[in-house]
């Protein structure tokens, strides 16, 4: 099966374009749903714009029309990260040098397809946006699916050797700054790990103390048990951006020290902490980690550590993998660019005994969160997030019910 024509096409994503920089250094002023202040990151014009993105979309040569999205994460241009995607600057790139790669190619595997398209350059010499190579990659797994019948789900376990999930992987629900009602929704649904809950600010959400984000957590717990089930035991996920480490000086003994605090509260739950600390750079980040893993082993605290600041790459994953800089790794979708590279980190971190967590972005699309789905019943990560958006209900639904159609169909086909 060939490619016949591909075609270009700019959309919006679930979400917008944030200055992290400029939210933890104090100079965004909220007002209504907007953040006012001077931006900090190269290439932002504003502190929060709009989400865009660009499809992808594969004509093979019966007819079939395949797509993928290409996206960014919400804090573009932040931990190393490339910089903000706007369909108007990369448009006219795809089509000039992205098309011709592509039409006329024959479609035989995905592995190969991707792993050449995520390290081709451009003219200028330079590797594709992780966005672009991201988008790229999803519409040729789903044009391989096409052309052989399948879902991308089998194309990607036939390929990489894997087991296809027979039961639903874990769903993570975040809330976004509107913490408590969208936690409402999380629990009401039933989610099995909640709510992000984005504190991303000293002052105004976790305390100079770290007394906003213990009285957040002693709530949450409580309205678990309020509107939960017998037997609903979701896990407490909290991503900090490295306020924890602001708040009491880096000192990890400090910060393990109220890492239990936190996990006292949030018991019976158990309780995950995601990015502690922002060191700066990578190598930085991975000294710190190591030090508050053992600091967590040393003080006897029960809390999981998630990786995910300058931790971009395949090759970061590896890394931080390798040095046990966390009990968890968050596979930042759209930061690895192709696919191939998600789906290998995630893999990877299985086979080192490290918890994988399929992330991504609240700043994704419809279609993207579809394709992460097919990955994560390929390859069994410990938990995926429910994308895009920070509504709960859309991006749950969104993910939920791709899982659930994927799963009937799986096990019509195989009998399971």
């Amino acid at each position: 099966m060939r490619i016949a024509d591909v075609i270009a096409s700019p959309g919006v994503a679930g979400f917008y374009f944030d200055d992290q920089m400029a939210i933890k250094c104090g100079g965004a002023v909220v007002d209504g749903c907007t953040l006012c202040g001077r931006p900090l990151t190269p290439g932002f014009n504003a502190i929060r714009q709009r989400g865009e993105s660009i499809s992808i979309i594969i004509i093979l040569e019966d007819g079939q029309v395949c797509y993928g999205d290409c996206a960014a994460v919400q804090y573009s241009g932040a931990g190393g990260r490339d910089p903000l995607f706007l369909a108007s600057d990369f448009i006219q790139l795809i089509e000039q040098e992205v098309v011709p790669c592509l039409k006329g190619r024959h479609i035989s595997d995905f592995r190969s397809l991707a792993e050449e398209f995520d390290i081709m350059k451009t003219h200028s010499g330079r590797r594709f946006h992780t966005a672009i190579r991201y988008g790229v990659t999803q519409a040729l797994l789903d044009a391989v699916a096409k052309s052989k019948r399948l879902t991308m789900a089998e194309v990607i376990a036939s390929e990489y050797g894997t087991e296809l999930a027979r039961e639903p992987v874990p769903l993570f629900a975040q809330t976004g700054d509107d913490r408590y009602i969208n936690a409402d929704k999380a629990i009401i649904k039933r989610a099995q790990v909640l709510p992000h809950a984005l504190i991303n600010n000293v002052e105004t959400k976790l305390g100079q103390n770290g007394e906003l984000l213990l009285e957040y957590v002693n709530w949450l717990a409580k309205r678990i048990r309020e509107l939960g089930s017998e037997g609903y035991n979701p896990v407490i996920h909290i991503d900090v951006y490295g306020t924890i480490g602001i708040a009491f000086g880096e000192n990890a003994e400090r910060m393990i020290e109220y890492a239990g605090r936190l996990a006292e509260a949030a018991s019976p739950y158990q309780l995950r902490i995601e990015g502690p600390t922002d060191a700066g750079s990578k190598e930085r980040q991975i000294e710190a980690l190591v030090s508050l893993m053992e600091a967590k082993r040393r003080l006897g605290v029960s809390v999981d550590l998630v990786a995910d600041e300058w931790c971009n790459t395949w090759e970061d994953i590896r890394e931080f993998v390798d040095a046990g800089a966390g009990d968890m790794i968050q596979v930042k979708t759209p930061d690895l660019g192709g696919i191939n590279n998600t789906i290998t980190a995630i893999l990877y971190a299985k086979e080192k005994g490290v918890g994988a967590y399929l992330g991504g972005t609240c700043n994704e699309t419809d279609r993207s969160a579809r394709v992460c789905v097919h990955i994560a019943l390929a390859t069994c990560p410990d938990q995926m997030l429910a994308k895009p958006g920070m509504g709960v209900d859309e991006g749950y639904m969104v993910v939920y019910n791709e899982m659930r159609r994927t799963l009937a169909i799986l096990r019509r086909k195989h009998n399971w």
